[in-house]
């Protein structure tokens, strides 16, 4: 057998036999790595004895590979350092030996260089100067290795790498949206993994701190308890990379969704109190992260501080506190013992003090110390109650503040109920943050509502925040909107049990208690109105009112509500959301303000308004007449004025003339389009609409569909696409394009078909794959027992609407109004229809059935 082959299938063999042993618990995943990077060493010496390295050369391990840690699938970093300008006959010795090591059939990265090679690349490259601090001798030349080292030592500056590490730091933390709280980590790259402990491990390096944790107790940069945490953890991220890798079956250190429950497998996690087992997992895995984060916060201050030692000048604040530089320093080492409030009081101090950056780390050791100082005694106590109250009341630094409360872990003891939130998962295909971190989102959303730079994001909001008498009440109702999920029962109102316990210990006062517990109860209600509800309706606004009680109530509601929506997700929030939202608003502060609303009313109201503005665009009474006399009350009823006004300027001139016109016009900030379709009625008219939008990959969020006594229809929609990137280049296409579509024959099946089912990509798709929601239908009689509501839920298809409007074709269902609720990758959707056939109890449990059925073929071939 030829030299190359014996050496590729002994390493192959062996590393399979490594991986058996591992999997089998035989050994530990340092042993693994440590064994898989021998084995590799004794492949390259096997090769180089048939393929000799150029004289006076040397082979060295780099990356991960010269630190001994080689995963089951990770590249194998290699230099081929020179003792001088390598000849033509050692370039193609060198070429040849390269390319055995490629035979091998590894994954390797080779770069040849001399020392001079070194040293300058280095300088240019903070990649290449980080792995030649780990660089480790394989064979040849030790004596060059070693010369390499000196030099290389020689020229290395530790306060420049530091600070390029730093900032290569923040980049990365940027990259992962600054937390170790993703919903899909990667266990290498992510805040608080691997990479983070690597870096610990250079700047140690970097200062020629060597050998274990221990070292960097010995040089006082690290405690005891954080060497002894970061061990463990450490431990903990290589076998949980290991078995990324063994599970992947190639080098992949994301923790996908859909591996995350083989992960809670590989673990022996068990469901327990209606937890999925890799709810647990991940849970566990946040734990890990946060701490590594924590940690290597404290060292990179500590290592700021060990490098520019005259970078700080001390000055007294009060009897407890000093700043240092521009951190907040605790006086005293037994400051916190002695008077535990000061654990609250040192984060309304960095409050006040907008100068100062952030605590020192001697600081936050002592706060996270103490921490377990806060007790059942610390909060019934007022002195603190009072400044919890106060930190909250503060005009600045409330977002930074609560994060810091998170991660020092002062928050889950002074609000207990917290610590059940931390990193608990949500598989709801709408929230892509864990509970706690979408909390502090909601803050965060709040708290902007009151900033200037903000305002234009939404001018309402802005107003409202404004002049809100204690707006500080927001804050307290966003940390505990969601306190009590992943319990089981209704979260909003197991919330509001506890925000009432909160409040009430806090001594506030009674109409302050009634709002919370308000709040955190009704936190979904308005979105749901908004989204599922006809607006136009006035007994919608009417109930609604009832609920939120007064002005005051709808303000708050309406703030939240915002908040917390657009912490869900970058992708769930848009205008269409917020343009619905604002005219719930809206109508309801009209209600309160005394405005009448009847039916009666309304009409003339709506037919005023439409009126004015038809005026404006200079239609005679006569030819807003012609239009109007074709429409019924429930036209007006149903309709906004602006649209009124629209439909009568653009259709007025086709009454009785043309057989289908079609207007779409764009809607003013946002990416939307509203389409207009008159035409005469036919049985499948909004299948032909629905397919269309379907084929041009077209979303509709929402349908009015109307005829009127002549039998023509007037439906209207709201649509939006992804390809709309300046909408007001669509509307002419569209409006040609439609009216051809409607008369035109139905696609055939196959056409429609080849359509793809899902647009979903990435970590969407994977989601909805691992944890889908079980698709629902409920059809119910509405409350004027006129019509039928049916309302489903499932994850969100584009195909989702042209099959229903299939289906009601085949069941001769006559659609009224449509309400598309898309959050996320979740669709909730809600249809007014009507149908003789629906009175029929078989007719109606076979609607109901097709429509589940098609509901569970789109979700299988996602």
């Amino acid at each position: 057998m030829p030299p190359l082959i014996a050496i590729r299938q002994h390493i192959f063999e062996h590393r399979e036999a490594l991986k058996n042993q591992y999997k089998e618990g035989n050994l530990l995943p340092e042993d693994f790595l440590h064994q898989h990077s021998q084995l590799v060493d004794q492949g390259f010496a096997e090769v180089i004895k048939a393929y000799p390295l150029p004289e006076g050369a040397a082979l060295c391990a780099v990356g991960g590979y010269g630190r001994d840690e080689l995963y089951p699938f990770s590249d194998i970093d290699i230099l081929l350092l020179l003792a001088k300008e390598p000849s033509a006959a050692d370039k193609e010795r060198l070429e040849t030996l390269v390319q055995s090591f490629w035979d091998l059939g590894l994954d390797i990265g080779a770069s040849v260089r001399t020392i001079k090679d070194c040293l300058n690349e280095a300088k240019k490259d903070i990649t290449i100067e980080t792995s030649l601090l780990e660089c480790r001798y394989l064979l040849g030349n030790r004596a060059l290795v070693e010369e390499l080292h000196q030099k290389f030592m020689k020229n290395h500056n530790p306060q420049d790498f530091f600070l390029a590490k730093q900032l290569e730091f923040k980049q990365r933390y940027a990259r992962y949206n600054n937390t170790p709280y993703a919903l899909e980590p990667n266990c290498k790259e992510s805040p608080g993994a691997l990479r983070d402990i690597q870096l610990i491990h250079w700047l140690a390096l970097s200062n020629q701190i060597k050998g274990s944790w221990q070292s960097l107790v010995d040089a006082n940069l690290m405690t005891d308890k954080e060497a002894e945490v970061i061990k463990k953890t450490e431990h903990s991220f290589k076998r949980f990379r290991i078995e990324l890798h063994l599970i992947h079956n190639k080098r992949d250190d994301r923790v996908l969704f859909h591996v995350q429950p083989r992960l809670a497998e590989v673990y022996g996690y068990t469901a327990q109190a209606g937890k999925r087992p890799s709810e647990m997992f991940m849970q566990d895995y946040y734990g890990a992260a946060r701490m590594v984060n924590l940690i290597t916060h404290f060292m990179l201050q500590n290592f700021k501080d060990y490098l520019f030692p005259n970078d700080k000048q001390v000055s007294i604040i009060d009897e407890d506190f000093q700043r240092i530089g521009q951190l907040l320093d605790i006086r005293h080492d037994d400051a916190f013992e002695k008077n535990p409030s000061l654990l609250l009081k040192a984060f309304l101090v960095l409050q006040q003090h907008s100068e100062l950056e952030d605590f020192s780390v001697r600081t936050q050791r002592l706060i996270w110390g103490n921490r377990k100082r806060i007790d059942a005694a610390f909060r019934a106590n007022p002195v603190n109650q009072d400044l919890f109250l106060e930190i909250v009341k503060q005009p600045r630094g409330i977002v930074h503040t609560f994060r810091r409360l998170s991660k020092l872990k002062i928050l889950p003891r002074y609000i207990p109920s917290w610590s059940k939130i931390v990193g608990q998962m949500q598989h709801d295909l709408f929230h892509v943050y864990t509970v706690d971190q979408h909390t502090l989102q909601v803050i965060r959303n709040m708290r902007r509502f009151t900033m200037p730079e903000y305002a234009q994001d939404n001018p309402l909001a802005a107003q409202l925040i404004a002049d809100f008498d204690k707006s500080w009440l927001l804050y307290i109702a966003a940390l505990f909107h969601d306190i009590a999920k992943g319990r089981g029962g209704d979260h909003s109102t197991l919330g509001a049990v506890e925000v009432r316990q909160f409040a009430e210990l806090h001594r506030l006062a009674p109409e302050d208690v009634e709002l919370l517990e308000f709040l955190v109860a009704n936190h979904l209600v308005m979105s749901n109105v908004a989204q599922k509800k006809d607006l136009s309706d006035p007994e919608v606004i009417k109930h609604f009112s009832e609920t939120v009680k007064d002005r005051r109530h709808l303000v708050a509601l309406y703030l939240l509500t915002i908040a917390d929506i657009r912490g869900t997700s970058p992708k769930v929030w848009n205008a269409w959301k917020g343009q619905l939202l604002q005219n719930l608003f809206q109508s309801t502060s009209h209600l309160f303000a005394g405005d009448h609303f009847d039916r009666n009313t309304i009409l003339s109201q709506r037919k005023a308004e439409a009126d004015a503005i038809i005026k404006l665009a200079g239609l005679s009474d006569e030819q807003r007449d012609k239009f109007w006399s074709k429409m019924d009350v429930a036209y007006f009823l149903r309709t906004e004025a602006s649209d009124i006004a629209w439909h009568t300027r653009t259709l007025y001139s086709h009454i009785g003339v043309a057989d289908t016109v079609v207007k779409a016009r764009p809607v003013e900030k946002s990416e939307h389009i509203q389409i207009a379709v008159f035409t005469r009625d036919k049985v499948n008219l909004f299948e032909r609409i629905a397919v269309y939008f379907y084929l041009h990959n077209i979303n509709i969020l929402d349908a009015r569909i109307h005829t009127n006594a002549d039998g023509y229809a007037l439906d209207s929609f709201s649509v939006s696409s992804a390809v709309f990137q300046n909408p007001r280049d669509f509307v002419s296409l569209i409006e040609t394009d439609l009216a051809k579509s409607i008369h035109d024959e139905l696609p055939s099946e196959e056409m429609i078909a080849q359509r793809p089912t899902s647009l979903m990509v990435g970590a969407d798709i994977r989601r909805s794959r691992t944890f889908p929601i079980v698709p629902s239908v409920e059809l119910v009689k509405d409350e004027y027992g006129s019509s039928w509501l049916l309302s489903i839920v499932a994850t969100d298809s584009p195909g989702i609407l042209y099959h229903l409007a299939h289906i009601f074709n085949q069941h001769r269902i006559n659609l009224h109004m449509a309400k598309i609720m898309t959050l996320g990758e979740r669709a909730e959707d809600v249809f007014v229809i009507d149908s003789p056939q629906l009175d029929n109890e078989k007719s109606q449990l076979a609607f109901e059935r097709d429509i589940l059925d098609m509901l569970n073929r789109l979700t299988k071939l996602k």
